[in-house]
């Protein structure tokens, strides 16, 4: 294999090339670092870089606000759109700019998510579509906004670059400019929902600030240690499941998405209270479960079911973890979670999805990059260097 230069976290991220294409299969690596452990180093400084850029008062994502602001208005809702990683950050966008248009005095803001092959299939009658995608190449995603727009719905996207065929198609345009080297997004994850956050500080009117961004997302990477501690601990269950409530839905769900691409564990998303209706009897000593707790919201209701949960796993003997707050960590027992925690700063400052989807997506993504060390596995082709897989790839996408 050729040598790679030294990789700078600090340093922009490549955007896609002009004109633009998909990305093709990354370089392979012997071990680690991996692309997808350079991404994980690179996002704090990439974090500031984007909520800088978006903060300009006549950028895109004050003109997205501005969008959001008359649909609203209106009486219309707001649909935020994508496949994959991508749904998970339209999942997050929602949360945010539901919450952003709380705080601007839209107590009854229609804001919500739909995926976007169904969103195809059944346009809105109304209202603004918002689609995710990182690359801006996603066909599903791509049909739902040109169905939108077909259908005279006003149209916006979050996408690397304008010149992609997502930028092509939506009326307004928020562009990340900087693009993942890895397969197994984590970087097409951040992008998106901190450029949620953006558009979210216009319409609340509420400024974002770079550095607490940046603090956060590099807080939640630094626990090396304690990732590899639930990796080990992880590494050869059966199965995992993880659970989450309110605001960290989305995560709990890209965490799993993370976990399958990057280590072929196979895994499970379940909200915290569907949980406990039925599925306790499909697991044991061989099944792992992460929580995921930082939505401050309710966070007292929460934090009570979680214990109750991981009480019932205690008896069962599951491989409990969880990625949690400060807050959340000291009112926990620490015999709920064996194989471990991973700890982030609570972000008072920060509104509330927006402090818990950020300061959530690095401890999931090192998490899901150490338990792909632990079961020798490389994360950045999401097993598409495989004959097979890179088969069954190209089958599914016709």
């Amino acid at each position: 294999m050729t040598a790679e230069p030294a990789f700078d976290p600090t340093a922009p991220l490549a955007g896609p090339p002009d004109p633009w294409q998909g990305t093709s299969t990354p370089s392979r690596r012997a071990g680690p670092p991996y692309h997808m452990t350079d991404m994980i180093a690179a996002e704090p400084a990439l974090g500031a870089r984007i909520v800088e850029r978006l903060a300009v008062p006549d950028g895109a994502a004050a003109e997205l606000a501005e969008a959001i602001r008359t649909t609203l208005h209106a009486g219309a809702p707001v649909i935020v759109t994508g496949c994959g990683t991508s749904e998970h950050a339209a999942l997050a966008t929602a949360e945010i700019l539901r919450e952003a248009a709380h705080a601007a005095g839209f107590a009854d803001a229609s804001v919500g998510s739909e995926q976007a092959f169904e969103l195809s299939l059944a346009p809105p009658t109304r209202g603004l579509v918002i689609g995710i995608t990182h690359e801006g190449g996603t066909p599903a995603t791509n049909a739902a906004i040109r169905a939108a727009r077909d259908a005279g719905r006003s149209t916006a996207v979050v996408t690397v670059t304008r010149r992609s065929p997502a930028g092509a198609l939506a009326g307004i345009v928020v562009e990340t400019e900087e693009l993942d080297h890895g397969w197994c997004h984590t970087v097409g994850y951040v992008s998106p929902v901190l450029a949620a956050a953006s558009v979210g500080a216009h319409l609340s009117r509420r400024p974002l600030d770079a550095r607490t961004i940046q603090g956060l997302l590099a807080a939640g990477s630094r626990d090396e240690r304690g990732a590899d501690r639930i990796a080990a601990a992880l590494a050869d269950a059966s199965n995992l499941l993880v659970i989450a409530s309110g605001a960290d839905r989305p995560a709990g769900r890209e965490l799993v998405l993370k976990v399958e691409e990057a280590s072929w564990l196979p895994s499970a998303y379940r909200d915290l209270e569907t949980f406990l209706h039925g599925h306790l009897p499909a697991t044991d000593r061989s099944t792992g479960l992460v929580l995921i707790l930082t939505d401050r919201d309710r966070r007292g209701e929460r934090l009570a079911r979680a214990r109750q949960a991981l009480a019932a796993g205690r008896v069962l003997g599951l491989r409990v973890a969880a990625i949690v707050t400060e807050e959340v960590d000291a009112a926990l027992d620490p015999a709920l979670t064996p194989a471990g925690r991973l700890v982030v700063p609570e972000s008072p400052g920060l509104a509330a999805p927006v402090a818990a989807l950020i300061s959530s997506a690095t401890p999931l993504q090192l998490l899901t990059e150490r338990l792909a060390r632990a079961r020798g596995t490389d994360p950045d082709p999401i097993r598409r260097d495989d004959p097979v897989y890179l088969a069954a790839s190209e089958a599914a996408e016709g």
